[in-house]
């Protein structure tokens, strides 16, 4: 019977879980034994005795690693603690894979299988298994609500006997998932709002949310969408234009949400100080990629820099800011990728070589680091 361990988090500000009470039912109910490492839910608002009644045996993290087959976890585990690990066992988390590249060759050493989830392409069968979507979802929503509660003044149009209070005007420039959600929660609470982005295919998709799409249309043949959906580097003359019409249109902007990230790559600068500087005071700039070097400049993790009376905000770990419905949603995408290579012969999932979502996540094997994109 296979074994699935659950390990608590280490990594500072992490306060997410890689499995629920629901999946551990889940699990069980394929066949397998699931361990849980003491307080591993704690701060996502899940007991040990949720846990427990769910059917997994929860103990310290050395019995939870004891025989494991399968170690889920939200970010990699420090590779010591898995000294001693049965050959092959696998490791299925977030594991950075271009920030932490000494883990994986670490992940190697070990004799771990090491399966990265941001790395799951985004093809049909896989939308259900994809981290950085369902982890995005949220982070563009809460991007939103921050910023509404740093920004000092009412998001919608009030008309009162006083007087009337004006909506505030929210420009969120990245319309990738959770650009997307962000545009939806800022029109929920009344603002106007605008979008851009460099893919010109998410046009309609934002006008479809009721935003003002703004875009470049001067510079033609330039789409800026590469595999997997995912833009890609600019030219020097697509990003000449962007910054003109994205400093004319800021400086007239109460709200802006940054999300712009491009796997493997520092993020893009989008917003400069020159033009921070035209934006009114009062104004609050949230960027979402201030942990892979930030959209904007100046921005600082956790931290509010205030420039030219501007607010810039962002957080190290956004999803970490709603732990509760991050994890359900961070262990959702975990049990579907495993149930969905569930071997009932075998009484464990088999990752076929030549599958694409293998050749895409699979880090390590044999004690070697075998992904192309790492290895390139």
């Amino acid at each position: 019977m296979v074994k699935i361990a659950v390990l608590k988090e280490t990594a500072s500000g992490e306060t997410r879980v890689s499995a629920s009470p629901e999946t551990v039912k889940k699990y069980i109910g394929l066949g397998a034994t699931v361990a849980v490492e003491a307080g591993a839910g704690l701060s996502a608002s899940i007991s040990d005795a949720d846990y427990a009644a769910a059917g997994a045996s929860v103990g310290t993290e050395g019995a939870a690693l004891k025989d494991a087959d399968i170690i889920l976890s939200v970010q990699g585990p420090d590779p010591k603690s898995l000294k001693g690990m049965k050959s092959g066992a696998w490791l299925v988390a977030g594991l950075d894979p271009f920030g932490q590249r000494a883990r994986v060759d670490e992940y190697a050493k070990s004799g771990v299988e090491a399966l990265a989830m941001e790395f799951m392409p985004r093809i049909t069968r896989a939308q259900s298994m994809d981290i950085l979507s369902s982890q995005s979802n949220l982070s563009g929503y809460k991007a939103v609500i921050e910023a509404a509660s740093v920004y000092g003044r009412a998001f919608p149009l009030m008309m009162t006997a006083a007087g009337t209070v004006s909506a505030a005007k929210a420009f969120i420039m990245g319309v990738g998932v959770a650009g997307l959600q962000a545009i939806a929660t800022a029109r929920r609470l009344g603002a106007q709002v605008s979008a851009t982005d460099v893919r010109s295919a998410t046009k309609e998709q934002i006008e479809s949310l009721g935003a003002k799409a703004i875009f470049v249309d001067n510079v033609a043949g330039i789409e800026g969408e590469g595999a997997g959906g995912y833009a890609t580097e600019m030219s020097d003359e697509y990003k000449a234009a962007q910054a003109e019409l994205v400093s004319a249109h800021i400086a007239k902007q109460d709200i802006v949400i940054t999300t712009a990230l491009i796997p493997g790559r520092p993020a893009p600068r989008l917003v400069s100080d020159a033009q921070i500087a035209t934006m009114k005071p009062g104004s609050v700039i949230f960027d979402l990629a201030v942990a892979q070097g930030g959209n904007v400049e100046g921005s600082k993790a956790d931290e509010v820099v205030v420039k030219h009376g501007v607010k810039i905000i962002g957080y190290a770990n956004t999803p970490a800011h709603l732990a509760a419905d991050t994890s359900a949603l961070f262990s959702r995408n975990l049990f579907n990728f495993l149930s969905a290579f569930w071997d009932k012969e075998a009484g464990r999932p088999v990752l076929p070589d030549d599958d694409e979502i293998t050749a895409a996540i699979r880090l390590t094997k044999d004690g070697k680091v075998v992904n192309d994109r790492l290895l390139a």
